[in-house]
């Protein structure tokens, strides 16, 4: 469990990225962090690695004030993805992805076994492995950057922004390999986006920042869409715009949702043994 005591960071300029924050993130459990810049999401995400250390409060994994650990042995145990992948240019794939489990002490025959495994399990072909990151493209070097960041089978799994910055096919196929990644390695993953429908897809639960790290609204991502708790919340979801208030109109025969202003937004179709779902 990861565990937020009352934390707040204040930079020496006098600037305040946190107020007061207060959170607790069960194992296993995928957490977005969303919000607007200088909601100090990433901020947040960074003090679980000591990336950042906190002004006040304290951050505990499992019990134990992270304070205390040296960070370089706890960075070495939490996997990280950045929104740029933060590969090394002059490796390879393979070495990129074998690079911490080798700086723990497995050997290199077994961290590169490990190491084409996953280039499997993020869903690229192991003929990659001998490339080196400029020969890839944005959406596989993301992908590097996952397996990279589960190469030393991790408990917890920190992801800031890892798919803002390519396009939007590639980032849904992403998202949609990252739940299936989820699905299967059940890892304990904290995860930063400005991109409330990316938020809404990914997280068991979603906290939504005001800035300076105030919580406006946290739980599932259907709760929230239930009950907005105030303007901001139903402005950032789009529930002011009609974005989420969905009817269903029978056209030639199919029932296609469509959204306030008379977009479609999906079909309605019947499962397999039941009602019909979008």
């Amino acid at each position: 469990m990861i565990a937020f005591e009352n934390v707040g960071k204040t930079y020496p300029d006098g600037t305040t990225a946190v107020e007061d924050f207060s959170l607790e993130i069960a194992s296993h459990e995928a957490v977005v962090l969303v919000g607007t810049s200088g909601s100090g999401k990433t901020t947040l995400l960074r003090m679980i690695n000591r990336m950042v250390d906190p002004s006040s409060g304290r951050v505990a994994i499992d019990g134990e004030d992270v304070a205390g650990l040296d960070p370089v042995r706890l960075r070495r145990s939490i996997g990280y993805v950045m929104q740029a992948s933060g590969l090394l240019p002059h490796r390879s794939v393979l070495d990129n992805v074998t690079t911490v489990p080798v700086l723990r002490g497995t050997s290199r025959r077994e961290a590169r076994s490990r190491a084409l495994e996953l280039l499997e399990t993020v869903g690229l072909d192991p003929a990659l492995a001998r490339r080196y990151p400029s020969q890839l493209s944005g959406g596989q070097q993301q992908r590097v950057g996952v397996a990279r960041a589960l190469a030393a089978d991790p408990n917890i799994l920190l992801m800031d922004e890892p798919f803002g910055a390519v396009d939007p096919i590639v980032r849904a196929d992403l998202q949609q390999e990252m739940l299936r990644i989820q699905k299967e390695l059940h890892k304990t993953i904290v995860f930063v986006t400005h991109d409330i429908d990316e938020a809404f897809l990914l997280g068991d639960r979603v906290v939504l920042l005001r800035p300076g790290g105030v919580v406006a609204q946290q739980g599932t991502p259907q709760e929230i869409l239930a009950a907005p708790a105030d303007d901001f919340v139903r402005s950032f979801v789009g529930a002011d715009r009609g974005t989420r208030t969905l009817h269903v109109e029978e056209i030639e025969g199919r029932r296609i949702v469509v959204d306030a202003d008379g977009r479609a937004a999906g079909v309605l179709e019947p499962p397999a043994g039941g009602a019909a779902r979008a």
